[in-house]
């Protein structure tokens, strides 16, 4: 007979809850934020953690009744990091503190976590107007999420989302490396990588609240995914980064070589020695390409076989 402990009881009842809400500079927005998901989620403690803002941000949530806490790396990636070592719950629901995303929309996300039970509930964002989401934004979004769909699985259309909801085993287990915007990334390559189960809603995306700046560089950050995608490709997937770079290689040897060939059969000869010896040395290349591809690969299941182990260290979330 297995025996459940009171503790494990009480937390399938009514698991506990946090709303984790990173800032830097956000007092137009933060003190309504917290309010919202205060009336959303009476029961859920708030933590607002602050990330060197200069524009009393701390000292608003505070006032708000928000459980106020500091990040001194700038970024992000940090907050998010020091946010999921730190704070202990069952469920964990992050947001923006800008107002752009919906409080109301916190109890489907939770509901449809608890249901699965799923290990991430991502919001993906449903905007009315222009001001909210920016063409140029919706693109880049598109493209991205399009690129991580194909490389590690299409289960997500807004990857870029930054509302989303956890279980503590995902939490607990997360190894939070991004230091900036490219986090929500992070995340859902780690859950796509190890086929945890992920699930996403429609919530409704609004315009930043009045005196509220956005922080995102469209170029810049979106130069980082795409290099933190480059990065997770290299190191999840080395035998299909390793394998590509092979073929580059494979042809480009293949290319500079055809003429020399042609030549000697042509005349016996070999007059362009150089440049055999340049596409015999590419063609080494792409050899060796494939060869680190391969150990790389028995390298990386390993690493992934660790990472599923210390995932199922956790308990499962409860389906109630």
């Amino acid at each position: 007979m297995r025996i459940v402990s009171p503790i494990a009881i009480d937390r399938a009842v009514s698991p506990s809850i946090a709303v984790l809400i990173p800032c830097f500079n956000e007092a137009a927005a933060i003190a309504s934020v917290v309010a919202d998901f205060r009336k959303a989620l009476p029961e859920a403690r708030i933590y607002v953690h602050d990330n060197n803002s200069s524009d009393g941000t701390a000292d608003i949530a505070c006032d708000a009744g928000a459980i106020v806490t500091h990040e001194p790396n700038q970024g992000k990636g940090n907050v998010v990091r020091r946010m999921f070592a730190d704070i202990d719950a069952d469920i964990y629901l992050l947001v923006d503190g800008d107002g752009t995303y919906d409080a109301a929309s916190a109890g489907r996300l939770i509901e449809t976590l608890r249901t699965g039970p799923y290990d991430m509930v991502n919001a993906a964002r449903r905007h009315t107007e222009t001001e909210a989401y920016r063409p140029a934004h919706v693109f880049g979004n598109r493209m991205l999420t399009g690129t991580v769909g194909m490389l590690f699985g299409r289960k997500t259309t807004d990857m870029l989302s930054g509302y989303k909801a956890f279980s503590r085993r995902f939490v607990k287990t997360f190894p939070a490396l991004s230091r900036n915007f490219e986090i929500e990334t992070e995340l859902m390559i780690h859950a796509l990588d190890l086929r945890l189960p992920i699930a996403e809603i429609e919530a409704p995306y609004g315009v930043r609240t009045e005196g509220s700046e956005s922080k995102l560089s469209t170029f810049r950050d979106g130069f980082r995914i795409l290099r933190l995608i480059g990065w997770f490709l290299r190191n999840e997937k080395p035998l299909t980064f390793f394998s590509a770079l092979a073929t580059i290689f494979f042809l480009l040897s293949v290319g500079i070589g055809i003429p020399v060939i042609a030549e000697y059969f042509e005349t016996g000869l070999v007059p362009r020695f150089p440049t055999a010896i340049l596409a015999a040395s590419i063609m080494l290349l792409s050899a060796l390409s494939l060869f680190t591809g391969f150990i790389l690969d028995t390298v990386t299941h390993g690493r992934r076989e660790a990472k599923r182990l210390a995932y199922l260290k956790e308990p499962a979330p409860s389906r109630n």
